[in-house]
């Protein structure tokens, strides 16, 4: 079993370094998504090779970063969120060097595929900043890394339209690797590893079974449209998905240190964050693939833009930027109404911008308008969603639970590819022997995305509702400061006493872990200066409770608490250096 360390990164060392860096490194990772789509129309060219068999070269980052997301983020938990996510920036820079030093089909979906490895940095990211940050700041820097995925792919459009316009396209993979450098450099000075661990061991067949489940769910919907979703291709992979997951997740259910703890993804506010965040992809990802295409169009089809690849990608620049500015506003939103609320407005924002998107199609400062009202809606929503997840979960589960939310938006943004890209091939017209898409296509896309969205709207009115004041909201400074401060505001329902050395005086700082009866992290929680602690309990039965503090011996006692709101009295006696007193005979019942 792997035991949390009793570390905690200084103050000095989480000051304001840590969420620029951060957010930085999420924004540089989520590029990955959409370098290259000022050049998707010119990919089989430049790779020699058939329109169908160049498609995979975006393909398989999208594949490659939902099934990162989860296995990292549980990586992350389990053996540091600052390794995990160094190790996913050096893929990333691989990755891009592969793909910028050639021309060939295979190569490029190598490399492209280590690129997209890297989305696992988000969840990662977002973990860091709950184990490290002060509660006041905290609101802010998980809605700005959060929002770092629609930022990154906002701000790719221009910057690699302009790179792409002047320069070899190469070039784009070359910039890409030197901004990965970049992040890891600065990663290794400002940000320190977080103490927090999970308890258990990497599930290496669940990570498998589950690459293999998503891998099987996502190459169909992303290439359904090209095989035909009723071809006997796309049917049997959804089935064999439907298949290899089910076996998954009873798998899953089984063990005793899951990949993916089902129990707790089940639970309704994570579950059905989890689905809006699936309508928000959708939404996300429809206005990144229909503006382009529409200001690009010639004027003489009678609805393009007639607009340069540089001057499109800046007037879609403003859906970034705006999502970038939305995070100190949710903050402030969400301290005050909470993140349920902020995701209703984001999603009620959304819908606002589509639907007046389907009037504002007729010069290029109407989309520059469309992607500001979105951008704001779709930042609020994003950032909204981690908030709703770590209040949900133990902060040994962070990571973990934060990767499978990145992967429900992988999923909305993979299946958004694919539904607008049939819809706009279905309904293209020909031209001088060039198939174009049409207004009617851009607005049926939009009329897509607004119903996933009303969708999501649903599902978020049914999440719970702001806490009342006597329960604690779990945004704190750290998993200590939020298990002591449940336990206090729960008026009992828990464990609390004091520490103690060997000669009977208090240790302030000793770290408290109550452990269940499966082995895993129940909380934890940092004694005070009088060596006083206090933990709630989630359910009734056993636990053992440990206790270690440097220049001391380790303690665990077993204790037995009946599930209700009494408190259970039990000081902890630390021995001196050397001294064995694990799990003594005692047992203390409520």
């Amino acid at each position: 079993m792997t035991h949390t360390s009793t570390d905690r990164p200084s103050r000095a060392a989480t000051g304001g370094a840590v969420v620029p860096v951060l957010a930085f490194a999420g924004i540089v990772v989520a590029v990955m998504q959409t370098l290259l789509v000022p050049v998707i129309k010119d990919l089989p060219v430049l790779l020699h090779t058939s329109a169908g068999n160049a498609t995979w070269v975006l393909t398989s980052t999208l594949l490659s970063g939902a099934v990162a997301t989860p296995i990292m983020g549980r990586l992350g938990d389990l053996y540091g969120k600052r390794k995990m996510l160094l190790f996913s920036l050096t893929v990333m820079v691989v990755g891009a060097l592969i793909s910028g030093f050639t021309s060939a089909l295979v190569p490029m979906i190598v490399g492209r595929t280590l690129q997209g490895f890297a989305m696992g940095a988000i969840p990662l990211g977002i973990g860091l900043m709950r184990d490290m940050l002060p509660r006041e700041r905290l609101g802010s820097a998980m809605a700005l890394m959060s929002s770092s995925i629609g930022v990154g792919g906002g701000l790719a459009l221009p910057a690699a339209a302009l790179v792409a316009q002047h320069t070899d396209w190469h070039a784009l993979y070359f910039g890409s690797a030197a901004l990965g450098v970049l992040c890891i450099v600065l990663t290794l000075v400002a940000v320190p590893e977080s103490p927090m661990r999970a308890e258990g061991s990497f599930d290496a067949v669940g990570a498998l079974g589950l690459s293999v489940g998503l891998v099987l769910l996502l190459l169909p919907i992303t290439k359904g449209s090209d095989w035909g979703w009723t071809s006997g291709h796309t049917l049997g992979l959804f089935a064999a998905a439907l298949v290899v997951l089910l076996l998954w997740g009873i798998m899953e259910l089984r063990l005793k240190a899951p990949l993916v703890d089902l129990r707790t993804t089940a639970r309704r506010e994570v579950l059905l964050t989890n689905l809006a965040s699936v309508m928000v992809g959708v939404a996300f990802y429809a206005v990144s693939l229909v503006l382009p295409q529409l200001l690009q169009l010639p004027k003489s089809t009678g609805y393009g833009l007639g607009q340069s690849m540089v001057v499109a990608g800046l007037c879609v620049a403003p859906l970034g930027l705006t999502m970038m500015l939305t995070a100190p506003v949710y903050a402030r939103l969400s301290a005050r109404f909470g993140p349920k609320v902020t995701l209703i407005l984001g999603m009620l924002i959304i819908a606002v911008g589509y639907g007046a998107g389907l009037g504002l199609m007729s010069a290029p400062w109407q989309t520059v308008i469309t992607s500001v009202v979105l951008g704001a809606g779709i930042g609020l929503a994003y950032s909204s969603l981690p908030a709703l997840i770590v209040g949900a979960v133990p902060a040994s589960e962070t990571g973990a639970a934060n990767g499978l939310n990145t992967l429900a938006r992988s999923i909305g943004t993979s299946t958004s590819s694919a539904v607008i890209g049939m819809v706009l091939a279905n309904s293209a017209t020909h031209a001088n022997g060039a198939v174009l898409p049409t207004m009617h296509g851009f607005r049926v896309s939009f009329l897509i995305a607004t119903g996933a969205v009303v969708v999501g709207l649903v599902l978020a009115l049914f999440l719970p509702g702001r806490r009342p004041a006597t329960t604690p909201v779990l945004v704190a400074d750290s998993e200590e400061d939020s298990a002591l401060q449940r336990a206090r505001e729960l008026l009992g329902g828990g464990f609390r006493g004091r520490v103690l050395d060997a000669a009977g005086d208090p240790v302030p700082r000793a770290r408290v872990t109550l452990i269940d009866r499966r082995g895993r992290q129940a909380g934890a929680t940092l004694t005070e200066a009088d060596g006083s602690y206090a933990l709630a309990v989630p359910a009734e039965g056993p636990y053992v409770l440990a206790a270690k503090a440097a220049g001391h011996g380790p303690h665990a006692s077993r204790a037995t608490h009946a599930g209700d709101d009494r408190s259970v009295d039990l000081d902890l006696a630390l021995p001196v250096p050397g001294e064995d007193r694990s799990l003594p005979g005692e047992t203390v019942t409520a």
